[in-house]
């Protein structure tokens, strides 16, 4: 763009750094992303049942995310698929997370979007 042009706007889209304030916001959300599969599908379809639950299906991956925290039973997430489904299936089909995970037994992953309710689960 040139100095006319920039003139003619009168504007500037950028701040001086005195003018910039930091505020620290904490969202106490979590959520998994997993590659597009047959187990991701059913587990989105599953866990949309929660109207807590946001699923959001993109190309290759779908995310799904929550408030405070998710609960992801095998059992029933099994009872769904049709099939078995472990801890070790389901963080296989997970490529990233964010929120602190627990695997709380071999049925149960949970995740959490505040530090202070996963504090049980530390030694």
């Amino acid at each position: 763009m040139s100095d006319i042009a920039r003139d003619a706007t009168n504007t500037n889209i950028f701040k001086s750094m005195k003018d910039i304030t930091f505020e620290q916001t904490i969202s106490h959300q979590c959520g998994v992303t997993m590659n597009d599969s047959v187990e991701a599908r059913a587990i989105a379809e599953f866990m949309n049942e929660d109207p807590k639950v946001t699923i959001t299906h993109n190309p290759a991956t779908i995310r799904i995310d929550g408030e405070g925290k998710l609960v992801f039973q095998m059992d029933e997430i099994s009872e769904f698929l049709g099939r078995e489904m472990t801890a070790e299936t389901f963080e296989v089909n997970t490529s990233t997370h964010y929120g602190r995970m627990v695997r709380v037994d071999d049925n149960t992953v949970v995740l959490f979007g505040n530090m202070d309710d996963v504090l049980e689960f530390v030694e």
